[in-house]
């Protein structure tokens, strides 16, 4: 067994991890990660970023929503930021917004709000442009 991957569910699920574990070899690794992010929050968050890079100038340009979400990313999570190969170059690390928890992603959004805010931004309904 080279990799396993099992979502909890119930007890025999975690019977099963524990089985599995008794079967492994030494200095095989074990990774318990938290539920990741909902489609819902993804699409909130892109839609929030759309309005973002709609509405805000920032030092003398507008940046696209990929960009707002490695900037607000970089903020949530403090990033850390590292000379990039070409001179004058930089790139903030661990940004993926795909690993992030439910609650890293709730916490990007409301961040996202909140610098919106700041900046004046008027943010339309997602609910009603889904509909439309």
């Amino acid at each position: 067994m080279s990799r396993r991957v099992i979502v909890i569910r119930s007890e025999a699920d975690r019977q099963k991890i524990v089985n599995w574990a008794k079967t492994v070899d030494f200095g095989t690794s074990v990774e318990f990660k938290k539920k990741r992010r909902t489609l819902d929050q993804n699409a909130l968050m892109w839609c929030l970023l759309g309005e973002i890079a709609k509405q805000v100038n920032w030092y003398g340009q507008h940046l696209s929503s990929e960009d707002w979400k490695d900037v607000l990313s970089a903020s949530l999570r403090k990033a850390r930021v590292v000379p990039g190969i070409d001179p004058g170059t930089y790139v903030p690390l661990g940004m993926r917004t795909s690993d992030m928890t439910k609650e890293e992603m709730t916490a990007l959004i409301e961040l996202i709000y909140a610098f919106g805010a700041q900046q004046g931004v008027v943010f339309s309904d997602p609910t009603q442009e889904q509909a439309a």
